[in-house]
């Protein structure tokens, strides 16, 4: 079972997500940089509306950068054991409510490279059927409040 630190992406995610943390730690960085730079150039900070907007802009490539960064440090690739068991990098299928419901369990970034709906290990579905075999049922709370009860019917690896 994959720990809950650890992000389970494909090798296509996981080449667009180094692919943009590349491109944010340097063209995009410096671009920001040179911007804030010409702004300050021009004078007055207080009223400089480029100067507070590239600054806004350097805050968010920063935020944006730190989250890939930790992502990609926590990041495992490849396909799970092919043994029955829900884990991230499975496509799970899963009655709910009579009707069976066919998702991908992982990473919302591999969401861009499938079409197959994507839950998040910590959604509550998720993290109710996680470590369950084929055959086991799980509940989970609903955002209004209401219990859900899921049987697991199947679970393959996804192979991308």
């Amino acid at each position: 079972m994959t720990q809950p630190n650890v992000i389970w992406l494909t090798q296509e995610a996981h080449d667009r997500l180094q692919s943009e943390l590349d491109h944010l730690s340097g063209p995009a960085r410096q671009e920001i940089t040179d911007r804030i730079a010409a702004a300050r150039d021009e004078g007055d900070l207080k009223e400089n509306g480029g100067y507070h907007a590239a600054r806004e802009e350097q805050a968010k490539n920063e935020a944006r950068i730190r989250e890939l960064t930790e992502k990609l440090r926590n990041v495992r690739i490849g396909t799970p054991a092919d043994d029955g068991v829900v884990e991230a990098g499975m496509i799970v299928t899963a009655e709910i409510f009579g009707d069976d419901m066919v998702f991908l369990l992982g990473s919302r970034e591999i969401a861009e490279t499938t079409d197959l709906d994507v839950y998040s290990e910590q959604s509550p579905l998720g993290a109710a059927i996680s470590g369950k075999k084929v055959g086991d049922k799980a509940t989970y709370t609903a955002p209004n409040g209401k219990e859900i009860t899921v049987v697991v019917k199947d679970a393959k690896p996804y192979q991308g």
